[in-house]
């Protein structure tokens, strides 16, 4: 994957222009930023090329406004965050583009950082209009996108703009590439792929797409319980999708073909309810789920089974809990699997990379995220790639 970083950015910056597209969408409560973690991950792009000299020009997007100003999605919500993770002022510019915009810029001095209006407060940026990505580049030298969280969005602040600047990988999106790609572009080999989540419908495209590239399938969640009953396992009042049936079939029958192990729990942890710690709580073969109970859960011996697996691989994509981790004690597969994996991880012997949200907070909730060789919080993005899909935002850098 060939793309150009800051360091292919050649000559003096001192008081050059560079858009960076970057993620601000950051929650929000009581009108204060409360998770910073997307303005940490811009920062060290923004303050190296500040430091170089040049004027930054922050782009994102907050909120979905639907092309029309709100002033309850104004960037300007975010700038006191911004703000505080770089350590320095931040002139926010309440336009993208035309002469209020190109006024403010004259007014920076060279290393000084100014935050645009949200980009989709104008229709173009959603419909990648390049009149409204010429607009913005007129005031500009050079492009950087470091929001790989945007990149599967073909929108003119990701996409246009790409087109009629130099266009550069942000650090952040060059580690993130770089992660990919050492996850399913060009690995090492065995790779293991962790898919879990509720519903297979939501994932057929990934399951389809790894089982052709990867040497194991480790399916968890809800959706194991179709692949389950896709084998003719009764699952009892699992959530289940029965009507995939046969697009489970066909993609273990897929995995069969390509040389895949698909790795479904062979014991499960049950309950007659959904709820911590419930008085019904058992763990059980999978063949020996009553019909008034529910599979929430890898059961033990499986997830030692699927340690074991881990310790063969040399490469490790993960998307998805493999239980409902959100409620004790069904939270004990995902936290010792990702343990081990972290543990695999420290050690050099395994390459691995996460991303989603769900997979964020479960990696975060066994303690091992900063272990992990690489974990994404892009949501969409991370899943498209997962996917095989073209992200536009990408490809505009590679183009």
């Amino acid at each position: 994957m060939a793309f150009k970083t800051l360091d292919d950015i050649g000559g003096d910056l001192t008081g050059k222009v560079v858009l960076v597209r970057v993620d601000l969408n950051m929650p929000m409560a009581d009108g204060a930023v409360t998770d910073l973690t997307r303005a940490e991950a811009v920062a060290p792009t923004i303050l190296e090329l500040a430091d170089k000299g040049a004027k930054v020009l922050l782009l994102a997007h907050f909120g979905r406004p639907k092309g029309a100003r709100n002033s309850t999605m104004s960037l300007s919500m975010v700038q006191g965050a911004v703000e505080e993770v770089l350590g320095r002022e931040v002139m926010f510019i309440p336009e993208l583009a035309g002469p209020v915009a190109a006024q403010a810029i004259d007014i920076l001095r060279p290393g000084d950082v100014g935050l645009l209006e949200n980009t989709r407060f104008w229709p173009g940026e959603e419909a990648n209009d390049i009149e409204l990505a010429r607009s913005i580049a007129v005031n500009a030298d050079l492009y950087v996108n470091d929001a790989f969280s945007a990149a599967h969005r073909a929108h003119a602040s990701t996409h246009a703009l790409a087109q009629l600047l130099p266009a550069y990988a942000g650090r952040s999106m060059e580690a993130e590439l770089k992660a990919l790609d050492a996850a399913l572009g060009n690995p090492e080999k065995p790779v293991a792929a962790v898919v879990g989540g509720a519903k297979v419908s939501t994932k057929l495209a990934v399951l389809e797409h790894l089982v052709g590239r990867v040497q194991h399938l480790i399916i968890g969640g809800g959706m194991a319980n179709t692949f389950l009953a896709a084998r003719g396992v009764d699952v009892g009042k699992s959530l289940c999708e029965h009507d995939l049936a046969a697009k489970a079939e066909a993609i273990m029958d897929a995995a069969d073909a390509s040389g895949c192990i698909v790795h479904l729990p062979y014991d499960v942890v049950v309950a007659k309810e959904f709820a911590a710690n419930p008085a019904s709580l058992r763990t059980c073969n999978v063949h020996e789920v009553a019909a008034d109970e529910m599979i929430l859960d890898v059961g033990p011996q499986a997830t030692v089974a699927l340690g074991d697996v881990l310790k063969t691989c040399r490469t490790l994509v993960w998307n998805g809990p493999l239980g409902a981790f959100e409620i004790p004690p069904f939270d004990t597969a995902t936290v010792a699997l990702a343990r081990t994996a972290a543990a695999l991880s420290k050690e050099g012997s395994l390459v691995s990379v996460a991303g989603g949200g769900d997979t964020v907070a479960a990696l975060n909730h066994a303690g091992v995220a900063g272990d992990f060789s690489y974990v994404s919080t892009a949501g969409g993005a991370f899943l498209e790639w997962m996917e095989g899909r073209e992200l536009p935002g990408v490809a505009a850098l590679t183009a």
